[in-house]
């Protein structure tokens, strides 16, 4: 690099220091006000700053001068911008102009895609959750698996939003996702035909023998509030509603206000979640609004390692209240708020500005939501010898299995007459889930906790 450059460089620079720190001593009331905006005031010096941007300045020069292949000035300090801000946290980017239009695209154009959210864990670039009827789910793609690789390149040292922008593409093009699956010995190859995603965020069945509700959540859109409100009215006036299992599990979450309007159904007062960043002003506490007309149902919620952000939010909330027993496995732990600020006329900086916390004060970021009963998915256990009856009961076993033929041999002369009813969770799908099944029988049991709880109180 050339010497009078990096001399003339340095003059500018110390200029500009010089300037400052005399606007500074000349109004410093006005430093005083802009302090208060910042929880801690560990402002540097004038001389820690230059000395700071004299090591920057003698390592961009020692690369332009010795590196081995010619770096132009921008990408060296786009390198290091990128270096920079992928360093901080895994969800802080550069966003060069490149990948900026690519962020924008992602809401303002319709693409194609897979189907999952993905995350940093331990390093690795990871499945959150696949979502329910996309290309990744119907491939078999899990929570949990590990991307090794997209296509051909590596996702070693990868950010997420280079994966993301990889994964995307047009509608009804083949990607090829090499994944790591702790139950596997091996690395598998998964083949995926991109598509438009379209996802019903909510789905409702009916417990089969209960007057409970099943109420699955996809994922955190605009819409959820309002399907989950006409669903659990309908159940009420239809059945007398007497409790809610809540499906979070593989929700990669989405909009906030969504997340604490569903917690609004449930929790009356109180905070929901509160947001703190290092400054003030990014300092936001969402309470209760008060309403909550479910705010006494008996509420069960399932999450898994794919259950994140807004669907912890909501998890975490209605433990913290004491609303709802959790059950299943530790959630993801992605509880941080990013924002985008724009850098020259094409580039921007994507970069974490605060953390989410829990009404209790605990923080979701990479610790996630501890379930109440921990359980790992899989089918109920079912005894191996079914035909194990008492002599009394023997008659009565075999006039229900006669009674069950029939009714198989009448099926065909019935189909159509169900059509119109609502969907109903029977006991064959609850036999495929322990969650389930377990989040089911603590309903039942609600009632004798909550008396026991007020027997102790006397």
């Amino acid at each position: 690099m050339n010497k009078f450059f990096m001399t003339g460089f340095f003059v500018s620079c110390l200029s500009v220091f010089l300037v400052t720190n005399a606007l500074q001593a000349k109004d410093e009331a006005q430093t005083q006000q802009h302090s208060k905006h910042l929880k801690k005031n560990s402002k540097p010096t004038t001389q820690e700053r230059l000395n700071a941007l004299k090591k920057f300045s003698n390592v961009v020069e020692q690369i332009e001068h010795y590196y081995v292949d010619e770096v132009s000035i921008n990408d060296i300090v786009d390198k290091a911008i990128d270096g920079l801000l992928s360093n901080l946290d895994a969800h802080s980017s550069y966003l060069t102009a490149k990948k900026f239009r690519d962020f924008r695209a992602q809401t303002d154009g319709e693409f194609g895609g897979l189907g999952i959210t993905v995350g940093i864990r331990d390093g690795a670039l990871t499945v959150i959750a696949p979502l329910d009827d996309t290309p990744a789910f119907r491939a078999g793609i899990k929570a949990g698996d590990v991307i090794l690789k997209i296509n051909a390149e590596s996702t070693l040292n990868m950010s997420i939003d280079d994966a993301v922008n990889l994964m995307r593409g047009k509608p009804k093009t083949p990607i090829e996702l090499t994944l790591v699956r702790k139950s596997e010995p091996k690395p598998i190859v998964v083949k995926v035909l991109r598509d438009i995603i379209k996802i019903k965020s909510v789905h409702a069945k009916w417990i089969e023998g209960t007057k409970f509700l099943y109420l699955r959540v996809n994922s955190f859109d605009r819409n959820v509030v309002k399907s989950a409100m006409a669903e659990l009215k309908k159940a009420k006036q239809a059945h007398r509603l007497e409790g809610v299992v809540l499906d979070l599990r593989s929700n990669p979450g989405g909009l906030l206000n969504q997340a604490i309007d569903l917690s609004n159904l449930f929790i009356k007062h109180g905070v929901i979640v509160s947001q703190k960043g290092r400054v003030q002003s990014e300092d936001i506490e969402y309470r209760a609004n008060g309403h909550a007309p479910y705010a006494n149902l008996p509420i069960t919620v399932l999450v898994n390692s794919g259950t994140a952000s807004a669907s912890e939010i909501v998890s975490g909330a209605l433990q913290d209240h004491k609303r709802a027993i959790i059950i299943g496995e530790d959630t993801f732990g992605k509880g941080s708020v990013q924002t985008t600020f724009p850098v020259g006329k094409e580039e921007a900086i994507k970069i974490t500005i605060a953390r989410y916390y829990l009404p209790s004060g605990r923080t979701i970021q990479a610790v996630g939501i501890k379930p109440d009963i921990v359980i790992p998915a899989g089918p109920v256990p079912q005894d191996k010898n079914t035909f194990s009856l008492k002599e009394a009961d023997l008659k009565h076993h075999l006039q229900q299995e006669l009674q069950e033929l029939n009714a198989k041999d009448q099926k065909n002369n019935k189909q159509g007459k169900s059509e119109g009813k609502e969907s109903v969770m029977s006991a064959k799908d609850i036999s495929g889930d322990i969650q389930l099944k377990i989040g089911i029988d603590m309903l039942k049991v609600w009632d004798i906790f909550m008396a026991s709880k007020e027997v102790a109180k006397k």
